[in-house]
């Protein structure tokens, strides 16, 4: 795991200074501490940070090969690139050292565009053809790694970090207004926008290239899910999916340096201990929680499933004193907002885990591969509110809208009685109506079809769903939507703010393309979500782990104590007429949200949660482009056991 960047003056042969590439990858020093390294040819200019996890002595970036005609900036890890290194030399390629990069080297002189195609892993890489002059700027296909970009007049800045990228231009962006409204109503901001004007987020599975004078961006991974000919049975369901889960875990240990596993006290993260034990080792696990006061807590389950699993268990304690005062400073670590209070204890038990180990499995992915979420039971059975009579269901409409703080319910109905396909999805993940969030806005500041901001980012996806049923459209969407642009975003950015590489096998490339193929039967059955996956969990583990309660990280210890620093911080900084938020929104409108939460009238809470958020970043990074600077984990951090 690396931090990659670059600039590359694409209409004009004036030269890049080292000096100003190496200013752009110190601030991702902490997204490789190990190495660094920089390749200039006129024009073009790559930085690199070096976390170094394979091949620790060969795995030098910048990387070419022998004639120097292709070069390779590489941030992730490519799984299979044993076997296509086999596949290479069998073609004629010579190989200088064992590692992954130069797999991406001989791709592209051998496959060209294409070798994207090829590769199974995770990448934000950057690929310089300098015969052509060519540069191809390429991100995973579902968007593991971040890929940032700017053109500045006719120059392209790149990075794995929006910092990195702000550096090179050498003065930071404005805030989008756009984008501020598309994090309010979703919570995160969707690929290609960022917060800043002109500052884009590559989208999974897209491609930029820069030649003869254009930059372009398309859609490299196209994969068209279409239904099996054959649909497999229950049995051969769990069992293939079973090889995929074990083909991919042992992939994912592949490392020259300590693994070790984040571990919940759910199913997910239970599976893949299971797994890495087929390779037989004592693995690490860490796990946060808050104490054996609070009857939600994950200490104990994740301690009882290491006890079954026999892992080496290390319980990280979080106090609500340290969540209170770490909670801004995280916020502005992140360089996007995200308004999830699991972004504190993630930071916290990646921060014990660095302690140890160098690389993380997480069991990120089985809640949007096979419904694991509330919505998904809403979207499996929406037709059943379609097949009430109009008459009838528009009573029943108005009458969930006029019980109050009842917004799921509200989302739900509003969701099922749109039309468009894509609208429809873009309500089931909306915090509000869009019209609600509208309204927040200053006169004049928004373009009209502002909203519209979620369905212009799924342009390019929707031909690709068109084989999916209900509930695998938008499953197919929030893997590449939802999942990378919230999710992995702040998991990525969290751990690599410890010099740690956060790893999910879940999101093999096998597992994922096999999903989706799946019909929703396969999925939520009979009410149960995540059914096929359960399946395989029960091979492995005892009925008392497969029933337990889904929780993720004691998520309702932390919204218990988020509300609390959310009740004692809001009313200070909604009714300071200097908070940034206000440049941007119209104070009578944010203050009536809050009193209409706090009377009981509403239930506010998530948009109050984005507010906050929202105000602490924009406090923390407006007009900012320096490194990273996070609380520091040891002094704040407590080990227990």
């Amino acid at each position: 795991m690396c931090g990659i960047c670059g600039q590359y003056n694409y209409r004009d042969a004036e030269k890049v200074e080292r000096g100003a590439l190496q200013r752009m990858a110190s601030t991702m020093r902490h997204r490789g501490p190990d190495d660094e390294g920089f390749y200039l040819d006129g024009p073009l200019g790559l930085g690199f940070r070096r976390l170094s996890i394979i091949d620790l002595e060969g795995g030098h970036q910048p990387m070419s090969d022998a004639e120097g005609t292709t070069w390779v900036v590489f941030n992730g890890e490519i799984y299979n690139f044993p076997e296509l290194k086999e596949r290479l030399e069998a073609r004629g390629h010579i190989f200088r050292t064992r590692s992954d990069t130069e797999v991406i080297v001989h791709g592209y002189k051998e496959w060209g565009d294409d070798v994207f195609n090829h590769l199974n892993g995770m990448f934000g890489v950057a690929i310089w053809d300098r015969r052509r002059q060519r540069l191809l700027v390429a991100r995973d296909p579902f968007g593991i790694k971040p890929v940032y970009y700017r053109i500045h007049g006719d120059r392209l800045f790149f990075g794995s970090e929006i910092r990195a990228v702000n550096q090179g231009v050498g003065a930071p962006p404005s805030i989008d207004p756009v984008a501020l409204n598309l994090f309010l109503r979703h919570r995160f901001t969707p690929s290609p926008y960022t917060l800043y004007q002109g500052v884009h987020k590559l989208a999974p599975g897209s491609l930029l290239v820069a030649e003869n004078g254009e930059c372009t961006t398309r859609l490299w991974y196209r994969f068209t899910p279409e239904p099996f000919s054959h649909p497999p049975s229950p049995e051969e369901a769990t069992e293939e999916l079973l090889a995929l889960y074990t083909r991919s875990v042992k992939r994912h240990l592949l490392s020259d340096v300590p693994v070790g596993l984040l571990l919940s006290g759910g199913i997910d993260s239970a599976l893949l201990l299971a797994l890495m034990n087929l390779h037989g080792k004592s693995w690490r696990t860490y796990t946060v929680g808050y104490g054996s006061s609070f009857s939600d807590d994950e200490l104990v389950d994740a301690a009882q499933t290491a006890g079954i699993l026999f892992s080496q268990h290390t319980p990280v304690l979080l106090d609500h004193s340290t969540f209170e005062a770490a909670l801004p400073k995280i916020i502005a670590s992140l360089e996007e907002p995200v308004a999830t209070s699991s972004i504190v204890p993630m930071y916290f038990v990646c921060a014990r885990a660095r302690q140890d180990v160098k690389v993380v499995l997480c069991g990120q992915g089985p809640d949007e591969l096979f419904g694991g979420y509330r919505r998904h039971l809403g979207v499996r059975y929406g037709d059943y509110w379609s097949r009430i009579p109009t008459a009838l269901r528009r009573p029943l409409r108005e009458m969930v809208f006029r019980v109050p703080r009842n917004e799921g319910l509200k989302r739900a109905v509003r969701s099922l009685d749109t039309v468009s396909r894509l609208e429809r999805y873009q309500n089931v993940l909306s915090l509000l109506p869009g019209t609600t969030v509208d309204a927040l806005f200053r006169t004049d500041l928004l373009p009209a079809d502002a909203g519209n901001g979620m369905l212009r980012a799924w342009q390019d996806f929707a031909p690709l769903m068109r084989g999916t049923d209900e509930l695998g459209g938008l499953q197919f969407l929030e893997m590449r939507s939802t999942l990378p642009d919230e999710l992995l975003m702040y998991s990525d950015k969290l751990s690599m703010a410890h010099s740690l590489e956060a790893r999910v096998p879940y999101l093999d490339r096998e597992i994922v393309e096999y999903a989706e193929r799946l019909t929703a039967d396969y999925k939520v059955r009979s009410g149960s979500r995540k059914w096929l996956h359960r399946r395989v969990c029960r091979r492995f583990l005892p009925s008392a782990v497969v029933q337990r309660k889904k929780r993720g990280f004691a998520s309702n210890v932390v919204d218990q104590w988020f509300k609390q620093i959310q009740t004692s911080q809001m009313n200070d900084l909604f009714a300071d007429d200097n908070s940034h938020l206000y440049a941007f929104l119209r104070p009578e409108r944010v203050q009536q949200l809050l009193r209409d939460h706090q009377s009981g009238a509403e239930d506010n809470h998530k948009i109050l949660f984005s507010l906050v958020v929202a105000e602490h970043w924009l406090r923390a990074n407006s007009g900012s482009c320096a490194s990273l600077d996070t609380p520091a984990a040891p002094a704040l951090i407590h080990p227990h056991g």
